[in-house]
C-alpha cells in the first residue's frame, strides 16, 4: 500500500472519512494517536472534585489560559503589559490558610510534597503526588503554577481544540518539566555553553575579516543553536531518520559553519564571501549561483542513543529572500521523505515517524506573509500532511525598522498559528537551557499528536537589520538597552562559572582554539576549489540538463493495444458502484471514442495510466482537480449512495503499477504549487502536476513561480519535474479568466534569442492544440533523463471539440511530440499564418467560411520556450517564393501573449530565409485588462481579429 494509515478524523462524518481515505487508496488525515498513548478521563472521584472545588479550579484554569502574559519572557523587559487579575487567588474566593484537595484539578511533580490527611487506610499514591485525597496549601499551590507557567516559559495551550491535548500539556508541564532551572547535566550544559561560544566567535571572525560584509548574524538569538541541537538530537534517539529544515538568513552561518550541527566548511564560505563561486562551474554550466544568506548543507549528524548511535540527516533547503515562500517547499520535501520511507519500513509504522520538517521563521514575516497562513492551513489537510512540524520563530520584535506594535495587529506574532490550534511556547532567548526545555516540550507534543507546534524564542537582534545598520536611528530606547548588556554566550558563561561547571581559564582557552581554526581555514582559501554534490542519491541516474548526456526527444508512443487497456481501465468501476446518471455518459463516450478520435481528458488519462505501469507515481493538486474545473477530467468516481470515493486507474492497472494521487487541495495557489516544488524537488520519480482552475490563478503563486521554478536550476542546480496546468483560452470570460498570462513565463524564459539551447533554458513552455501533442508532453516529462519545469498553457473550450480530438494512432511509437505543427501546403498560398494553441481553430473556422483556406497556410507553435528554431526555419523555408505575407495571430492583447517574444525570434528566422519584409501583427491592441467584459465588445473585437488575418 502507498499509505499504510486509515485513521478517523475527529469531527467528520463516518461516510466522509470513508469518502477521504478513498481518493488514494489510504489518504491519510494526520496521525492517530495510539491507543497506549491516549490519557483517560477524569474518574468520577476526579469530577466531583472539580464540582465541589470549582473556585480552585477556576483559578487553576486562569493560570494555565493567562500566565504567559506575565511570564518572563522578554530579554530586553520592553514588552507593555498590564497586570494580569486573572492570576490572583483572592479574586476565586480562595484563602492561604487553606489546604485544597488536588485531585482532577492540578498536577504536581514528585519533588513536591502534598499532604496526605489521616485515614483509616493510607491512600494509593501516583509517582506524580497524586492520589484520592492529595491536598496542598494555597501557598504551596500558588508557588507551584508561578513556577510553571510564569517564568522563563509562557505557555499558550488552552486554545487547542482537543481537550486530550490541553489534558497532555498540562500534565506533562505540570509534573515531568514543572520547575526552572530544569537539572541539566554538566556535559549538556558545556555542550550548550560551545555551541552559544562558537556561534559568538564565528560573527566576531567575519565582522574582522570582512567589516563591509552584511552576514545576519547570530549575535542576540545565540539560543537558536541549542534548540536545534536538541531538537536534532531528539529527533534521532526517537527513531526520526530525516530533519528537513528551512529558515531565514539570521543566524544561518553559524548554523551551517557549526562543527556539531552542520559543520559546512569555513574555508568554502570564506571562499564565497571573496566573490569565488560556491558551486563547481565545470559540471554546472550556465549556473548563477546564490548569495551566503541562501547558502545549503545536508549532514548525517551521529547522536548516542540507549540502542547504539543513530544517524540524523539534516537537510537545510535553499531559500529565495522572499524568505516564508519556502516553507511549502520544506512541507513538500518533508511528505516525499515520508512517503518514500514509509514505503520501506515496517507495517506498523505511521505518518511523521521517519521524517520532520522544522521551520524558523522571522517574527514579522510570521505575522505578515501570507504564505505563512496558507501553509498551516495544510498542515492537517489530507495529501498535505507530513506528521507535524516544529515552528522556531526567531523573535527579534522588529521586522527591519518596524517595531512590533506597527507590524501585526495581533498581541503576539506566533497568534496567526492559533487558526489551526496548536500549541505556542514563548521562551525567554537569554536562558538557553529553558530554550533547550521548549524545544523538548514541543517535540514531545508533536511526537503524541502529530501536529504543529510553535516556539517563540524571543530575543533580540544586537547590530540591527544587518551589521552595517544603524538601528537607533528609529529605535533608540531598544538599542540603548541592548549596547549595555552582555551576549547570551557571556551571560550563560558567567552563570556556568557561578556553578563550577566551567573556569576562565577553559572557556578562554576554549575561544581562542576556536578562533585559531578559523583563522586556519581563512588561510586556505587560494587552496580550496568547489564542489558540486547534485545528481547524488536517487538523482544519481539523471544527467545535467546541458550536458551532453541528455536525452531531449526520448520516445514517448505507446501500443495501441496498451492504450485501449489504459482508457478502458480509467472508466472500469465495479458493479456495486453507484455512479452519477451523467457520469454513465461519459463513460460510454470515453469508451465508444476508442473507435475514432478521443479528447484532452482521455488522452490525459492514458498518459498517466502508461507512466503509472512504468512505476511511475502521478499527482495532480489544485481546487477540484478530481472533477477537473470543467467537469471533463473525472478520474475520481463519487459512490451516490455511501460517498466512498474510486480512483479507477488505481484499482485497475495491477498492485505493481504507480499510484495517481487526486490531491483536492485549499484554496491556496502560493502554499500548494510551493509544496508540489519540494515533491518535486525530493522525489524524480514522481510526475507532479499543478492545476490552476483558471489560468490566471498563478497570480497567487507569482513569487515561488520567480524565486523557485524559474531559476531554482541555475541558482541551486535543483532539477525539478514540476508540472504547471494552467486552462487558458479567450471565450468571452472576462478579464480574470481568460489568460494564463503567457507573456509572464516566456519573459522569464532565460531562451537564447538566435539559435536552439533546448538543454539551457530554465523552463518550458508548451500550447498544446491536439490531445496526442498533451500525451506526449506529460510522458515526456518522465522519460527524459534529466527534469524541467513544465509549463501547459491548458486548453479550455478544446477539450470535448471533436476539431481538437486525436486518434489512437497519433500517441503510438511512430509520433512524438511535434513543437510545431503545418497545414497542408497550399501551392496558391498567398500568405502564411503563424499562431499557437487554440486561435488555430478560430482561424481554420473563419478561413473556412470566407472560402480562403486555400491561399493560407497555417504553422503553430505548439512549443514556445524553448523557441523551435530549427523546425521553423525548415518550416518558412517552403514558403519563401511562395507567398509575399507572414502574420503573426493571437487572441491576447499586443501587449500580453507571445507576440512581443516571438516578433523578435521570426523576424531573425525570416531573414535568415531571405525574406525581405516584416511580419505583420494581427491580435487586440494593447490592453490594461486581459480582455473586455462586454459581450458586444468581446465579439466586435473577435471580427476585428479575424478581419485583420483575412485582410
Amino acid at each position: 500500500m502507498w499509505f499504510r494509515q486509515i485513521p478517523k478524523r475527529p469531527g467528520v462524518s463516518t461516510a466522509l472519512n470513508n469518502r477521504f481515505r478513498a481518493y488514494n487508496d489510504d489518504a491519510t488525515f494526520g496521525y492517530r494517536v495510539p491507543a497506549k498513548y491516549q490519557l483517560p478521563d477524569y474518574t468520577q472521584a476526579e469530577l466531583d472534585n472539580r464540582n465541589a472545588n470549582a473556585p480552585l479550579l477556576r483559578y487553576v484554569e486562569s493560570v494555565r489560559r493567562h500566565g504567559h502574559r506575565a511570564a518572563q519572557i522578554d530579554p530586553l523587559d520592553l514588552m507593555e503589559r498590564d497586570p494580569v487579575g486573572a492570576l490572583d487567588p483572592a479574586r476565586y474566593g480562595l484563602k492561604e490558610a487553606h489546604a485544597y484537595p488536588l485531585q482532577g484539578i492540578l498536577h504536581t511533580p514528585p519533588s513536591i510534597k502534598p499532604t496526605i490527611p489521616p485515614t483509616t487506610s493510607a491512600p494509593e499514591r501516583s509517582e506524580t503526588g497524586e492520589g484520592s485525597d492529595v491536598t496542598m496549601s494555597l501557598e504551596k499551590i500558588k508557588q507551584h503554577l508561578m513556577d510553571v507557567y510564569v517564568d522563563k516559559i509562557g505557555f499558550e495551550y488552552m486554545h487547542c481544540p482537543e481537550k486530550n491535548e490541553r489534558l497532555w500539556f498540562s500534565h506533562h508541564v505540570e509534573t515531568e518539566a514543572s520547575s526552572f532551572p530544569h537539572p541539566f547535566e554538566s556535559d549538556r550544559k558545556k555542550h550548550i555553553w560551545e555551541l552559544l561560544m562558537r556561534s559568538e566567535e564565528l560573527d566576531k571572525f567575519l565582522g574582522k575579516k570582512f567589516p563591509n560584509l552584511k552576514r545576519y548574524g547570530c549575535e542576540g538569538a545565540e539560543s537558536m543553536l541549542p534548540a536545534l541541537s536538541s531538537l536534532f538530537e531528539v529527533s534521532a534517539k526517537s527513531g526520526i531518520s530525516s530533519v528537513v529544515l528551512s529558515l531565514p538568513h539570521r543566524g544561518r552561518l553559524s548554523l551551517l559553519c557549526d562543527p556539531d550541527l552542520l559543520d559546512y566548511s569555513p574555508v568554502a564560505l570564506f571562499s564565497k564571501i571573496k566573490g569565488r563561486p560556491e558551486l563547481d562551474p565545470s559540471s554546472a554550466p550556465g549556473a548563477t549561483g546564490d548569495v551566503i544568506s541562501h547558502l545549503s548543507a545536508t549532514r548525517s549528524i551521529p547522536y548516542k542513543t540507549p540502542e547504539g548511535e543513530k544517524n540524523v540527516k539534516v537537510k537545510i533547503l535553499q531559500n529565495p529572500s522572499h524568505l516564508e515562500a519556502v516553507n511549502p517547499v520544506a512541507l513538500g520535501v518533508t511528505r516525499a521523505k515520508q512517503m518514500e520511507l514509509l514505503k520501506s519500513s515496517p507495517e506498523d509504522c505511521q505518518l511523521g515517524d521517519k521524517a520532520l520538517c522544522v521551520q524558523l521563521h522571522g517574527d514579522a514575516a510570521f505575522a505578515g506573509q501570507g504564505v505563512v497562513a496558507e501553509s498551516l492551513g495544510l498542515s492537517g489537510l489530507p495529501h498535505f500532511g507530513s506528521g507535524g512540524t516544529v515552528h522556531i520563530i526567531v523573535n527579534n520584535n522588529i521586522g527591519y525598522t518596524t517595531p512590533a506594535s506597527l507590524a501585526r495587529s495581533s498581541v503576539y506574532s506566533s497568534d496567526i498559528a492559533k487558526m489551526i490550534g496548536c500549541p505556542i511556547l514563548h521562551v525567554n532567548g537569554d536562558y538557553p537551557e529553558a530554550v533547550a526545555r521548549g524545544v523538548d516540550i514541543a517535540f514531545r507534543y508533536r511526537q503524541m499528536f502529530r501536529k504543529d507546534v510553535v516556539i517563540d524564542l524571543i530575543c533580540y537582534r544586537r547590530w540591527g537589520h544587518n551589521e552595517l545598520d544603524e538601528p537607533a536611528y528609529t529605535q533608540p530606547k531598544m538599542y540603548e538597552k541592548i549596547r549595555g548588556r552582555k551576549s547570551v554566550p557571556e551571560l550563560y558563561e558567567a552563570r556556568l562559572k557561578d556553578q563550577g561547571v566551567l573556569t576562565e581559564e577553559t572557556s578562554s582557552q576554549a575561544r581562542k582554539t576556536y578562533t585559531a581554526h578559523l583563522e586556519e581555514q581563512f588561510n586556505q582559501i587560494d587552496k580550496y576549489m568547489a564542489k558540486s554534490d547534485m545528481l547524488q542519491g536517487k538523482w544519481s541516474n539523471y544527467v545535467w540538463p546541458a550536458g551532453p548526456q541528455a536525452e531531449h526527444h526520448p520516445e514517448t508512443g505507446v501500443q495501441k493495444s496498451e492504450l485501449v487497456e489504459i482508457a478502458k481501465a480509467s472508466v472500469t468501476l465495479p458493479e456495486n458502484f453507484s455512479i452519477h446518471s451523467r457520469l454513465k455518459r461519459h463513460v460510454s463516450s470515453r469508451l465508444k471514442s476508442l473507435e475514432g478520435k478521443v479528447d484532452f481528458a482521455t488522452a490525459e488519462a492514458m498518459a498517466f495510466g502508461s507512466l503509472m505501469k512504468e512505476g511511475y507515481d502521478v499527482r495532480i493538486s489544485g481546487q477540484d482537480v478530481g472533477r477537473g474545473t470543467f467537469s471533463q477530467r473525472h478520474a475520481m468516481f463519487v459512490d451516490q449512495q455511501t460517498e466512498n470515493c474510486l480512483i479507477p486507474l488505481n484499482e485497475n492497472l495491477g498492485v505493481d503499477s504507480g499510484k495517481l494521487e487526486l490531491a483536492n487541495s485549499s484554496l491556496s495557489e502560493m502554499a500548494v504549487l510551493g509544496f508540489e516544488v519540494g515533491l518535486s524537488w525530493s522525489n524524480p520519480n514522481l510526475l507532479p502536476i499543478w492545476e490552476a482552475q483558471f489560468g490566471d490563478f498563478m497570480n497567487g503563486a507569482q513569487s515561488m513561480i520567480d524565486t523557485f521554478i524559474v531559476g531554482a536550476q541555475a541558482k541551486w542546480l535543483k532539477q525539478s519535474g514540476i508540472v504547471m496546468m494552467l486552462p487558458h483560452g479567450y471565450d468571452g470570460a472576462g478579464p480574470e479568466h481568460s489568460s494564463c498570462k503567457v507573456e509572464r513565463f516566456l519573459q522569464l524564459s532565460n531562451d537564447s534569442k538566435t539559435s536552439n539551447t533546448q538543454g539551457d533554458v530554465n523552463l518550458t513552455f508548451v500550447n498544446p492544440s491536439t490531445p496526442a501533442q498533451l500525451f506526449h508532453l506529460l510522458r515526456r516529462q518522465m522519460k527524459r533523463n534529466y527534469r524541467k519545469p513544465l509549463i501547459i498553457a491548458s486548453p479550455k473550450g478544446l477539450l470535448r471539440s471533436p476539431l481538437a480530438a486525436s486518434s489512437l494512432e497519433e500517441m503510438t511509437p511512430s509520433y512524438t511530440f511535434q513543437p510545431i505543427i503545418e497545414s497542408p501546403i497550399s501551392n496558391s498560398a498567398e500568405k502564411v499564418i503563424l499562431c499557437s494553441g487554440k486561435h488555430y481553430y478560430t482561424l481554420l473556422e473563419a478561413l473556412n467560411k470566407s472560402n480562403k483556406l486555400s491561399s493560407v497556410n497555417i504553422v503553430r507553435l505548439e512549443e514556445l520556450s524553448p523557441f523551435p528554431y530549427s523546425e521553423l526555419e525548415v518550416a518558412v523555408e517552403k514558403y519563401r517564393n511562395k507567398t509575399n505575407e507572414f502574420i503573426w495571430a493571437q487572441e491576447e492583447p499586443s501587449n500580453q501573449g507571445a507576440w512581443s517574444y516571438v516578433r523578435s525570434r521570426l523576424e531573425g528566422i525570416l531573414e535568415t530565409i531571405g525574406y525581405q519584409g516584416k511580419i505583420k501583427y494581427a491580435g487586440r491592441g494593447p490592453g490594461a485588462t486581459t480582455a473586455v467584459a462586454v459581450g458586444e465588445w468581446y465579439k466586435r473585437e473577435v471580427e476585428e481579429i479575424i478581419k485583420a488575418v483575412l485582410e
